[in-house]
């Protein structure tokens, strides 16, 4: 690999995707041993570099020798196309820049929805700002796909249940709309934080289901696998919960949803 010399990333190092990544180009040789500094350690000098509040958005590169600050997705192309200059000039080309640059931004706004850490809550963090159009499009990805997948699911929990794309779209909307509506009282202007928190669990949940698809086992096994999935959300919307401090009503009502909708599923199968 060719090395990129004389830059400086400043990473989120409570971010787990922005550690891996970081972490990679140093190892690959990509950048330097001294090629990144994470953003809550950096020092007054890099400080003064930077633009902080834009830094927290979009990842940034410090050009040492020419005082030079990069931002986001150009951040990135820049390091890439040192090493692979054909791999830039493809990215670079309009359409595929146009998506890489809002799938950055997909990712950047709602990386904190995506996997949380407890320092988001302290002072000198490095949350992105909120955006209420990425935010939604991550709740609207994830909503498509979970009903997506379950629709496949429910076929192998109910072998005579017709695969009904609309029911478990209208079944995940209704959750957004259950939780929205409650925890909007409860957390207030904290709501689209959970909301997006709530969707990575409802993400992982339907993760853990695909492999099940891929091969016939009896009906007991998917109902058992179901109940195995269900109970790790349920520990892992607790975990976010207590991470970000929202107390255990959310994990009460979301469970609350869970059986009610549950309920009412299994009644339309059976009758």
């Amino acid at each position: 690999m060719k090395t990129l010399q004389n830059h400086i990333l400043i990473y989120d190092n409570d971010c787990p995707m922005c550690n891996i990544y970081s972490k990679g180009f140093i190892k690959s040789g990509m950048l330097d041993e001294n090629g990144r500094e994470a953003f809550s350690e950096i020092s007054s000098e890099t400080k003064n570099k930077i633009d902080i509040h834009r830094s927290k958005n979009e990842i940034a590169l410090i050009d040492t020798k020419n005082n030079r600050v990069i931002y986001g997705l150009e951040s990135l192309l820049t390091i890439i196309g040192n090493s692979f200059p054909t791999l830039e000039k493809i990215a670079r080309i309009k359409p595929f820049h146009w998506f890489f640059q809002r799938l950055y931004k997909f990712i950047s706004y709602n990386r904190k929805q995506i996997i949380p850490s407890a320092k988001d809550l302290t002072k000198h963090n490095c949350v992105p700002d909120f955006n209420l159009k990425y935010r939604l499009f991550y709740l609207a990805f994830v909503l498509m796909f979970s009903a997506y997948v379950l629709g496949f699911y429910n076929q192998r929990l109910f072998p005579d249940f017709k695969n009904n794309f609309g029911l478990e779209f209208f079944i995940c909307c209704m959750q957004i709309v259950w939780q929205g509506t409650f925890m909007g009282i409860y957390l207030k202007d904290r709501i689209w934080d959970y909301l997006g928190n709530m969707m990575t669990v409802s993400l992982l949940g339907t993760l853990l289901l695909i492999p099940a698809l891929f091969f016939n086992f009896s009906q007991i096994f998917y109902f058992i696998y179901f109940g195995i999935v269900v109970f790790i959300m349920f520990l892992e919307h607790l975990r976010r919960c207590r991470i970000l401090k929202f107390g255990i009503i959310p994990t009460v009502s979301w469970m609350l949803f869970r059986i009610t909708f549950g309920a009412v599923l299994l009644y339309i199968v059976l009758n």
